[in-house]
């Protein structure tokens, strides 16, 4: 979850993007068709890159974020893949809902898979942030053309620890004056390390809006309002319904995911599940070591297992 804060690290730069190192740039010039379909009857934003006929590729984002948290990630594997990402109901530029839970973003994610052309009949790939790893492994138990997810510091924790696990209690959006006031606000949640202020200020920037007196951010902040109790779902059982290989990417220095939840998460997931960890990362993984992250996925799919009949 994101939130607002002062003194965030974009503050300095006084509304001005920051210094971004060349294969950013190079990856933020590889605009997405953005597009909008409908699940439920409510508008879904859809980025997408890459030719239609090649394998699919799903990016799905964590909790408060956007599509465009994967603009600077996806353009690497266009080449190869043809990709997607989109914005749960509630966030980005999608629509809302009267309430929110895990299995209708499962349904957005399956309507994803027809909306951006990503079956050629091989199988499609997600790669899930944090909170988008649950509806992603929901998906997988009913949707055959999922052939692999792979979870990005998703964390599933025990009951007996959930006590201490923060849970955003829904509020007004603050409104900005300016959009320069609204950046310089901007913190992650939790935070992020390192300095790769570029990355953080694409995704605050894309996730602001004007509205009536200033800047808001997109996101509904109902969100959370009775969240786990509409979903219903006992998170812990997810891994093993997944009808498909699993793999799970965590930062090093995550917040989440500590070590007693890493054993527990390795308890629950199917045996042989690869763990792997991205040195000097945080939950924010795309942001904290977003090359490191790109290697570590490509890795992954050059090594995953082949689709049976």
């Amino acid at each position: 979850m994101d939130q607002m804060k002062p003194a965030g690290v974009l503050a300095p730069y006084a509304g001005a993007p920051p210094p971004a190192p060349a294969w950013y740039r190079w990856a933020i010039d590889q605009l997405p068709e953005r597009s909008i379909f409908e699940c439920d009857g409510v508008p879904v934003e859809l980025l997408t890159w890459g030719e239609v006929g090649k394998p699919g590729l799903l990016f799905l984002h964590g909790d408060s974020a956007h599509a465009d948290w994967w603009s600077y990630t996806a353009p690497f594997f266009a080449d190869e893949w043809r990709c997607a990402a989109i914005s749960w109901s509630g966030m980005g530029s999608s629509g809302r809902r009267p309430g929110y839970t895990f299995d209708a973003w499962a349904r957005e994610a399956i309507a994803a898979i027809d909306a951006a052309a990503l079956d050629n009949g091989t199988g499609t790939m997600v790669v899930a942030h944090s909170l988008g790893g649950y509806p992603a492994l929901i998906a997988s138990a009913r949707e055959p053309r999922i052939r692999g997810i792979v979870s990005l510091d998703s964390a599933i924790i025990p009951q007996d620890l959930m006590a201490e696990v923060p849970r955003p209690k829904p509020r007004p959006h603050k409104v900005y004056v300016s959009e320069q006031e609204a950046l310089g606000r901007f913190r992650f949640m939790p935070p992020t390390i390192g300095d790769q202020h570029y990355a953080v200020d694409h995704i605050a920037r894309r996730g602001l809006h004007e509205a009536e007196g200033g800047w808001t951010w997109r996101f509904d902040p109902e969100i959370w309002r009775d969240l786990e109790s509409r979903s219903g779902e006992n998170l812990a059982d997810l891994p093993r319904r997944a009808q498909c290989p699993l793999a799970l990417i965590v930062g090093e220095r995550s917040e989440l995911i500590r070590d007693e939840i890493a054993t527990y998460m390795r308890g629950i997931y199917p045996e042989g599940t690869p763990f792997i960890g991205i040195p000097d990362a945080g939950h924010h993984i795309m942001a904290d070591q977003p090359l490191a992250l790109i290697a570590a996925l490509r890795s992954c799919f050059a090594y995953w297992p082949e689709r049976t009949p």
